[in-house]
């Protein structure tokens, strides 16, 4: 969502250059306290109190009709008509949803575009792959601008997707891939900074190239540390901290 950029990039981009593991987590409590906020004001909080003390009084009945179960069926059915209506008045209320998911919407889609991949760096390896139109045969080639060297053949026979390997400057370069009399063009930017160009560049049906792909790294804002095992990415990190910072300040806002 580029047209986020001018908005969200002067205020968050600071913070995602120091760290994106320090950014995703101030993103998350952010906006935890901005959808906990929002929901404890457009909510009757006190009716939702009450419905909460009636679910507590149902567990506890259930609880003791355990060796009913006929009884307990009964205090079921009661109690998931409770649910019902703390559903309806809580979070699934549209005014609710729409003040809190349209926002999400689009930090998740600012955050897919700016924390997804790692940037390619002044002189790292990177591969550049061209993907080809069914039928179309022969050989493709890749020219590069000044500032690229390039590490593999420039023609090389269509078998399938072709892939390059390169090294850049820092900067804005351009690749041109040629293909069956025709050529298809693709920015790269190389940068110490986290910034990356599109990772692929679709083209016009029928045409010879159908795409161009940089291949970047998958961002990992933890570093090389896993939680058994596991290497979350930006969402992994966002959906946990949120959760975290949720629990928390609607124990502290007393939010039910």
């Amino acid at each position: 969502m580029a047209f986020l950029e001018p908005v969200l990039g002067p205020v968050l981009r600071p913070l995602i250059d120091l760290s994106p593991f320090l950014a995703i987590v101030i993103i998350s409590l952010a906006y935890a306290l901005y959808a906990t906020f929002v929901y404890k004001k457009m909510t009757d909080q006190p009716k939702l109190k009450e419905i909460k003390s009636k679910q507590k009084e149902f567990q506890r009945r259930m609880k003791e009709l355990r060796s009913n179960p006929e009884e307990m069926m009964k205090v079921q059915k009661e109690a998931m008509s409770v649910n019902k209506d703390y559903m309806m008045n809580a979070s699934f209320k549209p005014k609710v949803m729409l003040a809190t998911m349209l926002p999400a919407l689009l930090i998740f889609g600012w955050m897919a575009g700016s924390l997804a991949y790692e940037p390619i760096y002044p002189g790292e390896v990177y591969t550049i792959t061209a993907s080809f139109s069914e039928g179309v045969t022969g050989d493709a080639m890749l020219a590069v601008d000044e500032g690229t060297e390039l590490l593999s053949d420039a023609t090389q026979s269509i078998t399938g997707a072709l892939t390059w390997r390169l090294k850049s400057t820092e900067g804005s370069h351009t690749v041109v891939v040629e293909a069956a009399e025709e050529q298809q063009s693709k920015n790269v930017l190389i940068t110490k900074d986290l910034r990356y160009e599109e990772p692929v560049a679709q083209y016009e049906k029928g045409s010879a190239i159908s795409n161009i792909q940089i291949n970047y790294n998958k961002l990992k804002p933890l570093g090389t540390t896993s939680i058994f095992g596991w290497q979350p990415g930006w969402l992994g990190i966002y959906v946990i901290a949120s959760l975290v910072f949720s629990l928390i300040l609607r124990k502290l806002m007393k939010v039910y």
